[in-house]
Formats: structure tokens, C-alpha cells, sequence
């Protein structure tokens, strides 16, 4: 609260002694002059911008995935509502293709003979910039894994009387050939949730949920939705868990 105020009173001092004058008392003037001239001006923060240590890491990209970089579009932002200039940058390999939409600041060099893409970012001394570089590298990374090898998501359902079950039901089907994920997890009637479009679902044992796609953020929203019904209960330990979810057990309460 005092820096901004005395840093400002400073700088009238400097540019016009008579309104110092005016609006400091006398015996005032020469001690913030002293502490003007003695103390010197540093930022709040004392270490240094260092470069994003996972955005300055190449990406290698395997043999059958291809990249293309699209021209920028003036799109607008979700976040901000402003229009930006974005480009798309396609990723295509042997189980599918999805695009990303990477900020106008971060630079993608595609080196076709070595296979392998770098990022980078126009200002380092910028912490939006900082922050994107990592997180596009994150997604480019994760997309490039989901068309050359796909992510799945494994879902343990315990609980006495839960079970899964995959069904078809050609009049609610959403697309062309929609699976339905039945759950029955001790509620007066089951639970049927429609796999969304990209999304593979199998059950490999009554109480187990196999998950499997090229967009990882879709399966594990849709993982996050069927474990939205039963949350795991941290005294019985009954629920639903995603992958190697664990959950540390609490005590009955004893009165």
C-alpha cells in the first residue's frame, strides 16, 4: 500500500518541487528526496524468466503421423471474446485426425526430414506467453499420441450389485451407430448414458469400463461424467474409480 503511493509522490518531487511543496509539510521534503536518492528501484519479484522447460523440448513425431500447418483465421476467443488471429494445425495418422488451434504468439518449426516439431514463443518477458508455451506443447504432444497409439481411460465399479453393460438403441442414437453405456448402481433404475462420437466403450468384466479414443480430453470428460453418479465414498470405499484412482479411507465416527 505504501510503495505505489510514495513511488508516486517521488516522481512529482523529481518533475515539479513547487506542488511537493505544496502538498508535503516542510520538515517532510528532504527526507523523502534522501530516500529517493539512496534507495534504488527493484521489481517485486528477484528471480529471473527462464524458458519453459517442457515447451523448449522437441516433440518427435513417429513414422505415419503427418503435421500441417494451416494459415491464421481471425476466429474469436471463448475466453476473452476478442477476435484472434489463430492458426490450426492439423494431425493426422493412421487412427484418425484432429486439429489444434495454437495462439498467434506461439511458432511452430516443422522439421519434415528429422521428424520432430519445436515450440516457441515471440516474448519470453510475457507470462501469458510463458504460460501458452507449455500448454500447447501439452496438447501437441497428447494429440500426436491419440492418432499414432490412442488413449484409454479404465473404469473400476465397486459397490455390491454394480455392473455395466454396452447396448444399442438405434431410436435415442445420436449418430450412426451410438453405444450406450447401461450402468446399475443400486438406483430404482439404470443409468444409460450415450458414448459420445469418437469413443470406443467395451466391458471386459461386469465391473470394468473400457474407454478407448484419439481425443483424450473427450474420454476423460465422459470417464468424469459416469463417475459423477457414484463418488467415491471415502467410509466404505464403494464408487466408482477412473484408472489407478485411490482414495484414502476415513474412520466410522463413533459417538
Amino acid at each position: 500500500m505504501l510503495a505505489p503511493s510514495r513511488a508516486r509522490v517521488l516522481d512529482r518531487a523529481a518533475s515539479s518541487s513547487a506542488a511537493v511543496l505544496v502538498s508535503l509539510p516542510s520538515f517532510l521534503v528532504p527526507a523523502f528526496q534522501t530516500l529517493r536518492t539512496t534507495t534504488p528501484s527493484r521489481p517485486f519479484s528477484a528471480s529471473t524468466t527462464r524458458p519453459s522447460k517442457l515447451g523448449r523440448t522437441p516433440i518427435s513425431i513417429p513414422p505415419g503421423v503427418e503435421l500441417a500447418i494451416g494459415e491464421p483465421k481471425v476466429k474469436r476467443d471463448m475466453t476473452t471474446y476478442l477476435k484472434i488471429a489463430k492458426r490450426t494445425v492439423t494431425v493426422s495418422g493412421p487412427l484418425g485426425k484432429l486439429d489444434l488451434e495454437i495462439p498467434p504468439f506461439v511458432l511452430l518449426d516443422h522439421d519434415v526430414a528429422a521428424r520432430k516439431a519445436t515450440l516457441t514463443v515471440q516474448d519470453l518477458s510475457l507470462k501469458q506467453q510463458r504460460e501458452m508455451w507449455g500448454t500447447t506443447w501439452s496438447y501437441l504432444n497428447r494429440y500426436i499420441m491419440g492418432v499414432s497409439e490412442g488413449h484409454t481411460a479404465v473404469l473400476r465399479l465397486v459397490g455390491i450389485g454394480y455392473r455395466a453393460t454396452i447396448d444399442t438403441r438405434p431410436l435415442k442414437e445420436e449418430y450412426p451407430g451410438q453405444q450406450f453405456v447401461v450402468l446399475k448402481l443400486g438406483f430404482s433404475h439404470p443409468v444409460e448414458m450415450g458414448v459420445p462420437e469418437g469413443v470406443t466403450a467395451s466391458v471386459p468384466q461386469p465391473t470394468r469400463i473400457l474407454l478407448e479414443g484419439i481425443n483424450r480430453e473427450v474420454i476423460m470428460s465422459f470417464a468424469a461424467k459416469i463417475r459423477r453418479w457414484r463418488v467415491p465414498d471415502p467410509y466404505k470405499g464403494k464408487g466408482i474409480f477412473i484408472n489407478d484412482e485411490t482414495i484414502k479411507l476415513k474412520q466410522k465416527k463413533v459417538k
